[in-house]
């Protein structure tokens, strides 16, 4: 008797799987989509609602407990491993008064972004800097970095890395300094004082790092730089008035891995929708309004953060008639600039 057609190519696919190998005609349509489809969702998480649990933790649990006492922001599509959104991670951390952070290093690149609290400072490469609200303070990937809180207050901040893009690529390593905090030195401040100004930098400084040299861009400086702009410019139908965080030396993203911005939406403010190929990170810095994503309207307010997935169309609204709405986000966009993955798609204003 004749074996029929199928049951002969069942088995002769079992062989295969034995061997290791698969057909592709089986495969094919879900290894090239059309566009690409996102497991991260659209989400908002409030700053309001999460802060209670921070400072409930920061009490109940010591340092040898908690050596970090951060809330993941984990997206419901990607709980395992845990990001925000597709390969970029963001939580909250808070430290007390008197605590100190153990000094270590990571591949991934890292930052902060402060929210709120006086009296603390992070100290990266044995260079300290001071940490006040709306500062923006970068870890680039293999920098030694610890904490130190002098301060009477909780000093919360915004935590970022690319540790989900390291750990796909498969080059993540880890490693503790050999005490707890790291010796200074250099006076505080130095790196981001040499460097603040731009396109004017420190000629005897020969180093090109493929990460900003500028540790910490302060909130004083980035209101100022709104300020010279007062309301003269045209800005962005999607995103406003919008300045990117940059590395004063190649004019290029703070970090290989990590574009850094930050925008001012006008009083009634109504983007242009866009979706592009990057994920994209918001955190409130003041202001009330929405961001429609994907059909989805997500209503943010002061020290929000919400979650734009790749490739999701996202139109944002201040919805003050009175006040400026400031917004800091961050994205891999260098990564897929670099690849030739990077693309975006708009759409017009409607009404």
């Amino acid at each position: 008797m004749t074996t029929p057609p199928h049951t002969a190519n069942e088995r002769s696919y079992a062989d295969l799987g034995r061997l290791g190998v698969e057909p592709l005609w089986r495969y094919y349509r879900n290894l090239f989509p059309a566009e690409p489809h996102s497991l991260a969702v659209p989400f908002l998480w409030r700053y309001h609602e999460l802060r209670p649990h921070l400072l409930h933790f920061a009490q109940a649990l010591s340092l040898e407990e908690a050596e970090r006492r951060v809330l993941m922001l984990v997206n419901p599509g990607m709980q395992d491993p845990p990001a925000t959104v597709n390969s970029l991670y963001a939580g909250i951390q808070v430290v007390t008064p008197g605590e100190t952070a153990q000094a270590h290093r990571h591949s991934a690149g890292a930052f902060r972004f402060v929210i709120e609290g006086e009296g603390a400072y992070t100290t990266v490469d044995g260079a300290r800097l001071r940490m006040r609200p709306g500062d923006l303070l970068l870890t680039p990937g293999w920098s030694w970095h610890d904490h130190r809180h002098e301060g009477t207050g909780p000093m919360m901040w915004l935590d970022a890395l690319d540790y989900p893009l390291v750990n796909a690529l498969e080059a993540g390593f880890f490693e503790t300094y050999d005490q707890r905090s790291q010796d200074i030195r250099a006076p505080r401040d130095l790196p981001a004082s040499q460097y603040v100004h731009g396109r004017l930098v420190p000629a005897w400084d020969t180093e090109r790092a493929t990460a900003s040299l500028v540790g910490n861009h302060t909130w004083e400086e980035t209101r100022r730089a709104f300020d010279a702009i007062a309301h003269d410019a045209v800005g962005s139908d999607v995103d406003g008035i919008v300045l990117e965080y940059t590395d004063p030396w190649s004019g290029g993203p703070v970090m290989p891995t990590l574009s850094c911005r930050i925008q001012r939406l006008p009083p009634g403010f109504r983007g242009a929708a866009r979706r592009r190929t990057p994920g994209t990170i918001h955190h409130v810095v003041s202001g009330r309004g929405t961001a429609l994503v994907d059909g989805r309207t997500l209503d943010w307010r002061d020290k929000d953060v919400f979650a734009v997935p790749g490739w999701a169309w996202c139109e944002l609204t201040n919805t003050s008639r009175t006040e400026d709405a400031f917004v800091f986000s961050y994205s891999n966009e260098p990564v897929l600039r670099a690849l030739g993955l990077y693309r975006e798609t708009l759409t017009e204003r409607m009404g």
